[in-house]
C-alpha cells in the first residue's frame, strides 16, 4: 500500500495505452532506466500525445528526478522557484516552470497519482504564483520609476493596492490542463490622493498590459497561460484595470445575471489580497440575493440556449466533434446546475457559497437542495468529464473542449485514458454524457405537464377583477408578466375550488395588488407549484395573513428554503440560530434588518401551521412567545455591543430583560406587543468604562431605549415588535431601567396590588444568569410573603370594575374584554397565584390555584380553565384571520371553518350560544370569587 510519503514512481495505479507505440519507444530511448509501472506510464503517455512526448524528451533529466520524488515536493519546488525569480528572469523562468508543471500534472493525472482536484489545484496554484510574482515585480518597477504616486520600490508591498481577481475555473481552483485564465484587474483608489488618481490609474493600466504579456506572449520557451480580461465590467469601453469603486457602481446599477454567476467563483489571486477580499465582501449583496432567487433558473436556461445556438451545439448527441464543455451532457451543464442552485439559495445560506463545483454539490446535498444520490452522480460525472477534457487537451496542448472529429482521434483519447477498446470507450463516454443530461435537463426544462384549464366562464365582476391585474406594480415588467401568464390558469382553477370562490378571488386580488414587484415571486411559484395552493388557502381563509404576505412576500422563502414543516425547535435553538445569523452581519443596521427578516419568516410559519391545523391555539400562543424570547435573547447582545462602542461595556453585571403579561405567561398572539421591564446591577460602579463614560442610571436608560428602538423602529424590513414598558416600577413616571436594589425595595415596600398581580406573570428572558437568579429570588420572596387577603381581594375587585369601565368589550365575539372574558378570568388567576404564593405564570396553572386560595371550588376552577381555553382559541384565530374586531359573517367560509375547527363546534350558531352561556357563567364565578371573604 502506497502513501503520500512515497515517490511518484511508487504511487502509479494506472497507465495509458500507447496509441502510437513507436512514439512511446522514442520517449523511452532518452529514459533508458525506466521499468515496471513507470515505464508503462511514460510509454503510454508519450505514445498517445505528441505534445507530452516532446516534453518528456526535452525534460528527460528533470523527469528522472521527478519520478524519484514526491510529486507534492516537486510542485512546491516549482512554486518556490517562480516566486524567487528576478524580474529579468521571469519570462523564461515562468515558461520553463509551466512546461515542467504540464509534465508533472500529466504524469499524476494519467497515472492515478493525484485526484482531479489535486491536478486542477496544482495548475491553479502555479497560475496564482506566477501572476503574483509578476505583478509584484512590475509594480515595484513602476514605483521605482516614479509612476505610481506616493509609492516607491520599498513601500509598494501588496502591489500598491492592485489586485488580480481569478474568475471562472481559476477562481474555483479548477484550471484544466490547457486553460486560459479569466481575470479582472482592479486597484484600490483610496490608496491615492484625488489629484494623483489619473496618474495612478495610467500606471496600473500599463502594469496590467505588461502582466498579461508576461503570461500569454508566445516565445521560444512557449507561454505561461493565455489570459482573458473580458469578464470585467463593460469591457468594450473600460480600461484593462479599473478602480474598485467604479466596478462596484457598475454591478450595483446594471450588473447582469451572468455576471452574478461569474462572481460565485471570484477569488483574489494576486496582489493586494486583503483589498480584493474586502471588495468581494462589498459585492456580496449583488451576487447573493437575500431572498430565494428562482429567476436565476430561467436566466441560466436562457444563457444555455444562447450558448448552444451560437456555438451550433443543438441536435442529437454525436461523439465525433462533441464539445465536452458546452455540449449536451457536458461540463457546463453540471456547472450551471450547481451555480444556479447556489444563486437561488446562497443568499440565505452562506454554507452554499463554495467556489468549487464538487464542494458546492456536497454543500447543496447537505442543505437538502439536491438529493445526495444526484450530487454523488454529478460529482462522479464531473470528474469523468474533466479527465476526458484533460486528455483532449494533452494531445497537442490545445485550448479545446471538442472531441476529435474522426474515430481514430477518439481512439487516441481512449488510449490516453487507459482504454484500448474503442467500442467500450465510446459506449462509456456516451453513457456518461446521456446520464448528465438526464440529471440536469429537467431542472432547466421541467417535463411538460398537461396545462390546467382555467374556469371556462367568469362572471362580470370576476372578469373586471382579473382585467385590472395588468395594471398592478407586480405585473409591470415583461418577465413578471410572462411568468404570470403561465401561472394564471392554475391560480384561477384553484381559486375556483375554494369554499367561496368569489371571496377567495377578492382576497387574492388584494394580495396581488399589494405586491411591490412580481418577477421573483412568480418564478418561485413556477418552480414550486405547491406554493400556489398555500397562497390560495391563505387568501380563502385568512385575509389578514394574505395582506401581511403581500407586504412580506420574502417569507415564502422559508417554505422552500428551510425546515418549514419540521417540529418546533424551541426558544433556545431559535435564539442560537438567530445569534449565528446576526454574527455574520457586517454592521448594526444590517443586524437589525436581518433580525426582522428572520423573525417574519418564523412568525409566518407559526401562522401557516395554525391556519392548516398543524398546531392548535395553545401551541401557537407558546410558539409566538418562544419567537419573541429568541429575538430578545439574540438581539440584546447586539444592542450592548453597539452601545459599548460609544460608552463602553455595561458596568457591573449589566441588565436583564423580564417579560411581563402575555409574554411572561408564554401566551402571545399573532399581533401581540411585548410587555417588558429592564433591571440592572452596576455592582457599585460609578460609571461605564468607554470613550464617553456614563453613570449607571444614564447608561442603562440609554441601553433600554436602544433596545426598544431595535425592536420597534420602522426600518426597511419593517418592525419587530411594539414594546410596552408601563409595568415597570412607578409606571410611566419611573425610569425606563431600574436597579436591582430599587426594584427589590419597591416591590417589598411600595408596589400596588396590581403590580404584585402583574409580578405573578414575570419571567426572566435574558441577561446575566446570576442577576436573573437574583430577580427571580426577589419575585419568589414577594409572592411568598404574608398578605392582607381582604385588601388584595378588594383591590382586585376594584381593578375589575375599572377595567370593565375602560374596556367594556365589543360584544359576544370579543375574547379579551368584557364580562367572563380573558382579562378578568386571568386577573382572578393572578390573584389566586398571589394568595397561594405559587411560582406559576401560565394562566391555566394560575387558575388551578383557585381552590387552594379559597376563591372558588375545584369544579368552578375547571369550568374557568375550559372556558379560558376556548377563549384562547377564539383570540388566536381572530388575531390570525383579521386585523379588525372579529365578526364571523365577515370571515368568509374558510375563516369560519377554521374558527369552528379551533373551538370544536359544529356551526356558528352553536358556538355563539355556548360562548354566551359559558361567558355568563364565568362572569358569575369571578363575581362570586371577588365577593368571598372566608
Amino acid at each position: 500500500m502506497t502513501t503520500d510519503a512515497a515517490p511518484l514512481s511508487a504511487r502509479i495505479t494506472r497507465a495509458p495505452v500507447a496509441f502510437e507505440p513507436g512514439r512511446g519507444d522514442d520517449a523511452l530511448s532518452v529514459l533508458p532506466g525506466l521499468g515496471g509501472p513507470v515505464r508503462d506510464l511514460v510509454h503510454g503517455m508519450a505514445g498517445s500525445s505528441p505534445y507530452l512526448n516532446g516534453l518528456a524528451r526535452r525534460e528527460a533529466a528533470w523527469l528522472e528526478t521527478v519520478l524519484a520524488s514526491r510529486p507534492e515536493d516537486t510542485l512546491s519546488a516549482l512554486l518556490d522557484g517562480v516566486r524567487a525569480l528576478p524580474r529579468e528572469g521571469q519570462a523564461d523562468g515562468f515558461r520553463q516552470g509551466k512546461r515542467r508543471l504540464a509534465l508533472l500534472t500529466a504524469l499524476c493525472d494519467l497515472g492515478g497519482v493525484w485526484t482531479l482536484e489535486q491536478v486542477t489545484g496544482a495548475l491553479t496554484d502555479y497560475a496564482d504564483a506566477t501572476l503574483d510574482a509578476g505583478l509584484s515585480a512590475l509594480v515595484e518597477a513602476e514605483a521605482a520609476r516614479g509612476k505610481l504616486p506616493g509609492l516607491t520600490a520599498e513601500t509598494c508591498a501588496g502591489a500598491g493596492g492592485m489586485v488580480v481577481l481569478a474568475m471562472g475555473k481559476m477562481g474555483a481552483h479548477e484550471l484544466n490542463y490547457s486553460s486560459d485564465i479569466d481575470v479582472i484587474c482592479l486597484f484600490d483608489q483610496d490608496r491615492f490622493e484625488r489629484a494623483d488618481f489619473g496618474e495612478a490609474r495610467a500606471g496600473f493600466i500599463r502594469i496590467t498590459r505588461r502582466l498579461m504579456g508576461l503570461m500569454s506572449d508566445l516565445t521560444g520557451e512557449g507561454y505561461v497561460f493565455r489570459t482573458d480580461l473580458r469578464l470585467r465590467p463593460d469591457p468594450s469601453v473600460t480600461p484593462v484595470c479599473i478602480p474598485m469603486e467604479a466596478a462596484e457602481r457598475y454591478y450595483e446599477s446594471i450588473g447582469r445575471g451572468w455576471e452574478r454567476a461569474a462572481h460565485i467563483k471570484a477569488r483574489p489571486a494576486a496582489g493586494d489580497l486583503a483589498a480584493g477580499a474586502a471588495y468581494l465582501d462589498r459585492l456580496a449583496p449583488f451576487v447573493w440575493r437575500k431572498h430565494l432567487d428562482f429567476v436565476a433558473v430561467r436566466e441560466s436556461e436562457e444563457m444555455r440556449t444562447r450558448i448552444r445556438t451560437h456555438k451550433g451545439l443543438t441536435g442529437p448527441l454525436r461523439l465525433e466533434g462533441h464539445d465536452m464543455k458546452l455540449g449536451a451532457g457536458g461540463i457546463r451543464e453540471i456547472e450551471f446546475f450547481t451555480q444556479t442552485y447556489q444563486m437561488i439559495s446562497g443568499g440565505r445560506d452562506p454554507s452554499l457559497r463554495e467556489r468549487g463545483t464538487v464542494p458546492a454539490l456536497a454543500a447543496l446535498a447537505r442543505a437538502g437542495w439536491v438529493q445526495r444520490e444526484t450530487a454523488a452522480s454529478l460529482t462522479r460525472l464531473y470528474r469523468h468529464h474533466r479527465r476526458v477534457e484533460h486528455a483532449v487537451q494533452m494531445v497537442q496542448d490545445a485550448q479545446t473542449h471538442a472531441l476529435p472529429r474522426d474515430p481514430e482521434g477518439l481512439r487516441r483519447i481512449g488510449c490516453l485514458l487507459g482504454e484500448g477498446d474503442p467500442a467500450r470507450f465510446r459506449a462509456g463516454l456516451e453513457a456518461a454524457l446521456r446520464e448528465t443530461a438526464a440529471l440536469t435537463e429537467p431542472f432547466f426544462r421541467p417535463p411538460e405537464t398537461e396545462p390546467v384549464p382555467a374556469p371556462t366562464r367568469l362572471d362580470a365582476e370576476a372578469e373586471a377583477i382579473t382585467e385590472r391585474w395588468r395594471s398592478y406594480p407586480a405585473l409591470r415588467s415583461e418577465r413578471a408578466l410572462s411568468s404570470f401568464r403561465r401561472l394564471r390558469p392554475e391560480i384561477l382553477s384553484r381559486l375556483d375550488r375554494a369554499a367561496d370562490p368569489h371571496d377567495a378571488l377578492l382576497q387574492f386580488d388584494g394580495f396581488l395588488s399589494g405586491l411591490p414587484a412580481g418577477a421573483q415571486l412568480f418564478a418561485l411559484f413556477e418552480a414550486n407549484p405547491q406554493l400556489v395552493d398555500l397562497i390560495v388557502d391563505i387568501c380563502a381563509t385568512a385575509p389578514a395573513l394574505a395582506r401581511y404576505l403581500a407586504r412580506n412576500a420574502g417569507v415564502l422563502d422559508a417554505v422552500i428554503g428551510g425546515p418549514f414543516f419540521a417540529p418546533w425547535p424551541g426558544s433556545a435553538a431559535l435564539k442560537d440560530e438567530l445569534a449565528a445569523l446576526l454574527a455574520r452581519q457586517k454592521d448594526y443596521e444590517k443586524q437589525l434588518d436581518a433580525a426582522r427578516r428572520w423573525q417574519k419568516e418564523w412568525h409566518f410559519r407559526i401562522g401557516v401551521h395554525h391556519l392548516r391545523g398543524l398546531i392548535g391555539a395553545e401551541d401557537a400562543a407558546a410558539q409566538y412567545a418562544d419567537l419573541a424570547e429568541a429575538v430578545l435573547g439574540a438581539l440584546t447582545p447586539c444592542v450592548t455591543a453597539d452601545l459599548a462602542t460609544r460608552h463602553g461595556p455595561p458596568p457591573g453585571r449589566g441588565a436583564v430583560v423580564v417579560g411581563m403579561g402575555s409574554l411572561g405567561a408564554r401566551r402571545l398572539s399573532a399581533r401581540s406587543d411585548l410587555d417588558l421591564i429592564v433591571i440592572y446591577d452596576a455592582e457599585g460602579a460609578a460609571q461605564s468604562d468607554g470613550p464617553r463614560p456614563l453613570a449607571p442610571a444614564q447608561y442603562f436608560a440609554r441601553w433600554t431605549k436602544a433596545l426598544v428602538t431595535a425592536l420597534s423602529a420602522q426600518l426597511p424590513e419593517g418592525v419587530l415588535y411594539e414594546v410596552d414598558m408601563r409595568l415597570r416600577p412607578s409606571g410611566r413616571q419611573g425610569p425606563v431601567a431600574v436597579s436591582l436594589g430599587a426594584f427589590t425595595s419597591y416591590q417589598r415596600e411600595e408596589a400596588w396590588t396590581w403590580e404584585h398581580l402583574a409580578l405573578t406573570r414575570a419571567r426572566g428572558l435574558g441577561g446575566d444568569t446570576g442577576l436573573l437568579a437574583d430577580v427571580a429570588g426577589v419575585r419568589r420572596d414577594v409572592l411568598a410573603r404574608a398578605k392582607d387577603r381582604a385588601r388584595l381581594v378588594a383591590d382586585t375587585a376594584d381593578m375589575r370594575a375599572r377595567l370593565a369601565e375602560a374596556k367594556p368589550g365589543t360584544g359576544l365575539w370579543d375574547a379579551k374584554a368584557g364580562p367572563g372574558r380573558m382579562t378578568e378570568i386571568e386577573l382572578l388567576g393572578q390573584l389566586a397565584a398571589l394568595l397561594t404564593g405559587r411560582d406559576v405564570t401560565d394562566p391555566a396553572a394560575q387558575l388551578a390555584c383557585l381552590p387552594d386560595s379559597g376563591l372558588a371550588p375545584p369544579e368552578a376552577a375547571d369550568r374557568l380553565i375550559r372556558h379560558h381555553a376556548r377563549l384562547t382559541a377564539l383570540l388566536q384565530t381572530a388575531r390570525l384571520l383579521t386585523e379588525k374586531p372579529l365578526v364571523p359573517e365577515d370571515l368568509g367560509q374558510g375563516g369560519c371553518a377554521m374558527l369552528l375547527r379551533e373551538t370544536a363546534e359544529p356551526e356558528l350558531s352553536v358556538l355563539s350560544a355556548h360562548l354566551a352561556e359559558t361567558s355568563a357563567e364565568a362572569a358569575r364565578i369571578v363575581e362570586q370569587a371577588l365577593k368571598s371573604d372566608p
